[in-house]
């Protein structure tokens, strides 16, 4: 009877984890989160803000930026209130189906930005390579269908994996060892036989994370390339810094996407003082260092900002 009812508990909840070994000071470490939030949010919409009110950015680049600030307001705004929660009143407790609700949202949002970021890549190497044509290549009605193709593979994709958890009775140890719930862990508390999810989650991961990132990387040989073609020195540095902050933005998306990937696949022993940093890195750091990011390299952008507040 008391298994019983430990499996019946353990599958109704899970616990969520903060900083494990520094509750004390748990209410101190919600202070750099709160300022997290507040930068991630005031800083997208600002972007959003600029984009939609300012005729001149109406371009290829901004729009698909505005794409990127969406989907990292999405991402704040479905982990780091449950996050706060944990820091600031303890409440690490999280129902199957909010969990479930949860992991869908941030794996549909954090495949978006996969695309996105392939499309920004694009964008960059049309602008090197072909920029007499670039406006007439990336028209507004076909930048609306790639952000609607870019949603409709995030969400059919991931759609299934929520249901495919459900099937399960969960009778493990139910406490996470991240601030959220993350399908390559959750899958883990399950008693029955994961072969499926797994084989899945996999197959899913490499249709979008391997193969966004091949395209990204291909896009850049082939800007290195038109680059290196160029004879002006300065007309090579010019082109080659229009990439840095989608450089950056890259950079800080997939550096710790795949080492958390890694070590829930293949390094289940590793230590959690490895795991629990790059899972705050990989789903609360990019929404606030992109805005933070683009605003600072790109000039037309920072002038407009600039020119908003002071006004």
């Amino acid at each position: 009877m008391s298994a019983a009812n430990d499996t019946k508990l353990n599958s109704a909840m899970f616990l969520l984890t903060g900083i494990p070994g520094q509750e004390d000071v748990h209410l101190w470490i919600s202070i750099p989160f709160c300022f997290m939030y507040v930068i991630s949010i005031v800083g997208n919409s600002v972007i959003l803000f600029i984009v939609k009110t300012d005729p001149s950015l109406h371009e290829p680049m901004y729009i698909f930026l505005s794409m990127l600030a969406v989907t990292d307001l999405g991402l704040s705004i479905s982990s780091m209130p449950m996050t706060l929660g944990i820091f600031l009143f303890n409440s690490r407790e999280i129902s199957l189906n909010a969990c479930f609700a949860q992991l869908f949202f941030i794996h549909v949002l954090k495949g978006t930005e996969y695309s996105v970021l392939l499309l920004m890549a694009y964008d960059r190497y049309i602008a090197i390579h072909d920029p007499l044509r670039y406006a007439s290549i990336l028209t507004l009605p076909r930048i609306a269908k790639m952000g609607l193709v870019c949603v409709l593979r995030g969400v059919t994709l991931i759609l299934p994996i929520p249901f495919l958890l459900q099937r399960f009775q969960y009778c493990r140890a139910n406490v996470l060892s991240h601030c959220c719930c993350l399908n390559q862990e959750v899958m883990k508390m399950a008693c029955s036989d994961i072969r499926v999810n797994s084989i899945y989650g996999l197959s899913v991961a490499i249709f979008t994370v391997w193969v966004d990132s091949l395209l990204i990387f291909l896009s850049y040989v082939m800007i290195l390339k038109t680059v290196l073609s160029i004879t002006s020195h300065a007309e090579c540095l010019k082109a080659l810094s229009i990439c840095v902050s989608h450089l950056c933005a890259v950079l800080l998306f997939y550096t710790p996407m795949i080492g958390l990937s890694v070590m829930h696949r293949f390094w289940e022993g590793s230590s959690p003082l490895l795991q629990i940093p790059l899972g705050y890195i990989y789903v609360l750091v990019p929404p606030v260092m992109n805005p933070i990011v683009y605003s600072m390299k790109s000039k037309h952008l920072r002038a407009r900002i600039i020119r908003v507040f002071i006004k």
